[in-house]
């Protein structure tokens, strides 16, 4: 049994609610998976999987614009084996965003550790990094 789109709206819409200001990508996606287990056991495939996570993931980044901030996330990425799907920047004045649709399915590390390279990455430049599951970003942003 396969879960529909619009259950899955509404089990992140409740995960979003009970968690309130602690919900981050990675809690909400975590009450939804404990949702449709208890739902049905066959029903968590309809969910990606957390440890080794494989497909697209959104990265966002954005702070005080300076020289060698494309480069020094692409280079991470690359770094990674990950491929850049497409990308989108934007400078206004002093402040630039980044968004970014990167696929990890060939890299031989998982999203976590991914994460972790970026993390180094935004505190080494001063900068914003997040990643997000696409198919976590897409169920919470059809709300």
């Amino acid at each position: 049994m396969r879960i529909t789109e619009e259950e899955l709206r509404k089990l992140t819409l409740i995960a979003m609610e009970e968690l309130g200001e602690k919900a981050t990508p990675s809690s909400v996606k975590k009450v939804v998976e404990r949702a449709v287990d208890k739902f049905s056991p066959a029903a968590s495939s309809a969910l990606p999987k957390s440890d080794k996570s494989s497909g697209r993931i959104i990265l966002t980044s954005f702070g005080l614009d300076h020289p060698g901030i494309v480069a020094r996330i692409t280079q991470c990425l690359s770094d990674s084996g990950v491929d850049i799907r497409d990308m989108s920047q934007k400078t206004m004045e002093e402040f630039y965003t980044i968004i970014m649709i990167v696929d990890i399915t060939n890299s031989p590390k998982d999203m976590k550790d991914i994460q972790a390279d970026m993390n180094k990455v935004a505190e080494e430049l001063r900068i914003k990094i997040y990643l997000q599951h696409e198919d976590l970003f897409q169920a919470m942003h059809r709300l």
